[in-house]
């Protein structure tokens, strides 16, 4: 049976659902942080009571399996974030008392806030249609920071993304939020129109560079600018030491195969490069270990097609060779590649972009210095990663200072794919890993996107936030400065 295609936001719609968005602020916004905290569990709540329902609509419109679509990692990030509320240290809540004795002249009663930026308009990812979707971490965050939420749904899970907003809204409005909190509309024109409004006071974005790039563009050019959090592509590389190849080369090879190839290697933490001393000795397990990975198919045929065009590209490099054919016909098969560092620094514009799928490219060096070269050639990534062992202090040193400078995670004895939710993890990196590298997208600090400081001075205590006052009604932390 062929599906009832979901029609687009119209104009007239969208204007609707942005002023009410815009009407929703204030009083969103307002509430003490252990109400929202309430609706976001209430909302965790309803689509975990859904999910017999969510999940397989979730598996058919996106080719993944029932572990793979992760709403429990959606409910879950909710819930952290509930915590987060609960705690009120988000905030950052600052008092610093009026002193007459202050060395640079009278100092005035200055208090500092954190504050709601206000609607935000959220563009949800194809390849995990809950956890970077409707109810992903770029909407927990910015309900949880009191914004109200414009959600563009993703083409590729549109039946998915409207009933997933229909629970949001149902049990938002259930909980005490006020309507408009958070509100879905469909279109690829809807989300470039809504994202040059006004009303609109924030955007965050998961998928391509080229997307990603343009609606950034778009973004800044407005009459008043607004911030636009993007994360974009990323490589991932990943360096071997030649101690860590002959301490455990071959856990390395099958640690790297099942991370690249992970998910069709459709996840943006997939390493794209693997850098191995040119006398590795691995080539044989490495391609055997991709050629025993079954096919799968993508997210959508307009995935299958990019995947099928970088993965020619590529292929076709001279100096570029192929340790496991793969294939995208019936299904994506894992493709490895292999070259070495002098091929990828001439062929910087074909060999460093990222390949959305299961392909992946061996790089061998001949010399510390050229691993120095190669890690230099990166620009901004989402991780980067050294395998080494006790006795490379050196080496690993050299490296791990190039690295960071690229990458807003490095990882050691380790594989990137996996991003746990919590308070130290950062999903974000230099550009074009991220349009602004000092947030994250994944984690309890991703809150801080949708936040603005306001600072109040000599304000009566009746018209201060509530969380600034001496007699602190919500009980949330207050660092407090008392003349000396």
């Amino acid at each position: 049976m062929t599906a009832t295609r979901i029609p687009d936001t119209t104009q007239a719609e969208l204007d609707t659902v942005l002023q009410r968005a815009a009407d929703a602020a204030e009083a969103f916004g307002a509430q003490p942080p252990a109400a929202r905290a309430r609706q976001l569990v209430a909302a965790a709540d309803a689509l975990d009571a859904a999910s017999s329902e969510l999940v397989p609509l979730a598996m058919a419109e996106s080719n993944l399996s029932e572990g793979r679509v992760e709403l429990k990692r959606t409910t879950f990030q909710l819930r952290v974030f509930a915590e987060v509320l609960d705690d009120g240290s988000y905030l950052q809540a600052t008092l610093d008392r009026a002193d007459a004795a202050f060395p640079l002249g009278a100092k005035p009663d200055l208090r500092r806030i954190l504050q709601p930026i206000g609607p935000v308009l959220v563009f949800a990812a194809s390849n995990f249609p809950f956890a970077f979707s409707v109810a992903g971490g770029d909407t927990a965050s910015a309900l949880a920071a009191g914004c109200p939420v414009v959600l563009k749904g993703h083409p590729g899970h549109p039946r998915l993304s409207v009933r997933t907003g229909e629970i949001i809204v149902q049990s938002l409005a259930e909980s005490g939020a006020p309507h408009g909190a958070f509100q879905v509309v469909l279109g690829f024109e809807v989300g470039t129109a809504a994202l040059q409004d006004p009303r609109i006071k924030a955007a965050a974005f998961t998928g391509s560079v080229p997307a990603g790039r343009a609606l950034f563009d778009i973004a800044n050019s407005r009459p008043t600018p607004i911030p636009f959090f993007g994360e974009l592509g990323s490589l991932n590389p990943v360096f071997v030491t030649p101690s860590a190849v002959h301490a455990r080369g071959e856990e390395i090879a099958k640690g790297y195969v099942t991370s690249y190839s992970g998910n069709a290697g459709q996840l943006c933490t997939k390493p794209g490069l693997l850098f191995l001393p040119a006398d590795h000795g691995l080539d044989e397990l490495l391609a055997a270990e991709s050629k025993a990975v079954a096919a799968h198919k993508l997210l959508n045929e307009r995935l299958h097609e990019g995947y099928r065009g970088r993965r020619a590209a590529v292929t076709e490099v001279a100096g570029v060779r192929v340790l496991a054919e793969g294939s995208v016909d019936d299904g994506a098969v894992p493709t490895l590649l292999a070259t070495d560092v002098d091929t990828l620094l001439a062929n910087r514009q074909e060999l460093l972009e990222e390949v959305f799928g299961p392909l992946s490219i061996v790089v061998t060096y001949s010399s510390g210095d050229e691993a120095r070269r190669a890690a230099e050639a990166f620009e901004g990534n989402l991780t980067a990663t050294l395998h080494a062992e006790s006795d490379d202090t050196e080496f690993a040193a050299t490296l791990v200072s190039r690295l960071r400078e690229r990458a807003g995670r490095v990882l050691f004895n380790g594989w990137p794919t996996g991003v746990a939710v919590s308070p130290a993890m950062q999903h974000g990196g230099p550009y074009p890993a991220a349009t602004d590298a000092r947030f994250t997208s994944v984690g309890t600090a991703s809150i801080d996107r949708f936040l603005r400081p306001v600072t109040y001075q000599n304000v009566p205590q009746d018209l201060l936030p509530e969380a600034l006052r001496d007699e602190n009604p919500w009980g949330i932390p207050q660092t407090i400065h008392e003349p000396k």
